[in-house]
């Protein structure tokens, strides 16, 4: 077990890395939120796999567990997905101090997340991610929200977790495409801030992706360690927590241009990745050969690099729609090398180009 701690001026918890974590989740609620009843939002496959024990181990803990239904993929996260959990919820009479807790992956957890923030104002909310992704990145920060046509994450809210418990062992039932889209995301970390991730990914990739612990404990040990310093130092993305960002510009917009879940947000985080780091390359910004070391780590782990784009002008109108989208000015992180990146919105459009052809099939 490895424990990470984040500590706000407001709020403090902690991100527990535990195997076996989940069958002693009701003890773990408990000490926090001791309430009658609790939430419990999970997706039909992590209900089928994990559910019945989840459930078991809280209402050993007293709880009553009113269950609500989270839709798989990312047509599902929207405000009526929102709106049917929010219902479960008052049918059950849910107060204030009833914990809603997300079981599942990162989708799960911004759907259940939000519903936490503005169910009654604000009731306690437990982060239970069962992917890789989820667990060093979305369910540690706080930020929660739902798509809308207009683009992805657009309507949300920070509001932090009171706990997160990631388990590894569930990880044992992720399908092997999603564990790498979850690697995509250590990859990012490691690029803008740990050159030794980066090299720790490239030496173990192969015992991480076949689901050795000590790796795997490791690998998420150091990424959360990474997202909480940041969290820590800019909770509301004023400045540094940005960076979390790289990739995602470039990635956002291959998302909503080819259809939310045509591609899964890991593999285009990892195209974006390339892209950004390509046009930092054509700007001056960082060295040539870059763009080809992240290529070969992606593409090591299993990830694509090359995809079938639509036109520039489509991606262009995508990502003006970013939520990142300052003045009418885009701003992209870029990167300068392995461990460091920086935010700039004077990017010309020819790098931009540049990004999107470097990833064009």
């Amino acid at each position: 077990m490895a424990t990470v701690r984040i500590e706000l001026p407001h709020h403090a918890y902690d991100i527990r890395i535990e195997p076996g974590g989940l069958e002693e989740l009701g003890a773990s609620v408990r000490a926090l939120a001791p309430h009658g009843q609790c939430g419990l939002v999970a997706d039909p496959v992590v209900r089928d796999l994990y559910g019945a024990s989840v459930e078991a181990s809280l209402v050993e803990a007293g709880y009553g567990v009113v269950s609500a239904q989270a839709g798989a993929g990312e047509e599902a996260k929207n405000l009526a997905s929102v709106e049917e959990i929010y219902q479960v919820l008052l049918e059950a009479r849910l107060e204030r101090r009833s914990p809603v807790i997300a079981l599942g992956g990162g989708i799960t957890g911004d759907v259940a997340g939000f519903v936490a923030a503005t169910y009654l104002r604000g009731v306690p909310f437990i982060q239970c991610p069962t992917t890789l992704l989820a667990m060093v990145d979305s369910s540690v920060g706080g930020k929660t929200g739902v798509n809308v046509l207009q683009g992805k994450n657009l309507i949300g809210a920070f509001y932090q977790p009171d706990l997160v418990v990631a388990d590894p062992l569930v990880l044992n039932s992720l399908p092997p495409r999603e564990m790498r889209c979850g690697l995509a995301e250590c990859v990012k970390h490691a690029v803008i801030r740990d050159e030794s991730l980066f090299g720790f990914i490239g030496d173990h990739h192969k015992e991480i992706l076949a689901l050795s612990s000590n790796e795997v404990v490791e690998l998420v040990r150091r990424n959360v360690e990474i997202k909480a310093a940041v969290v820590m130092e800019d909770e509301r993305e004023g400045g540094v927590r940005a960076h979390l960002n790289f990739g995602h510009t470039f990635g956002h917009a291959i998302e909503s241009t080819m259809g939310y879940g045509a591609i899964l947000h890991g593999e285009a985080v990892g195209l974006g990745m390339l892209a950004a780091s390509r046009a930092a390359a054509e700007f001056g910004l960082c060295p040539s050969d870059l763009p080809a070391t992240i290529a070969e780590l992606l593409s090591a782990i299993g990830l694509p690099i090359r995809a079938d784009l639509p036109d520039n002008s489509s991606l262009g109108r995508a990502m003006r729609h970013d939520k990142k989208v300052a003045n009418d000015l885009v701003r992209f992180v870029l990167p300068r090398g392995l461990g460091q990146v920086e935010i700039r919105d004077d990017l010309p459009e020819t790098c931009v180009d540049a990004g999107w052809e470097f990833i064009r099939s």
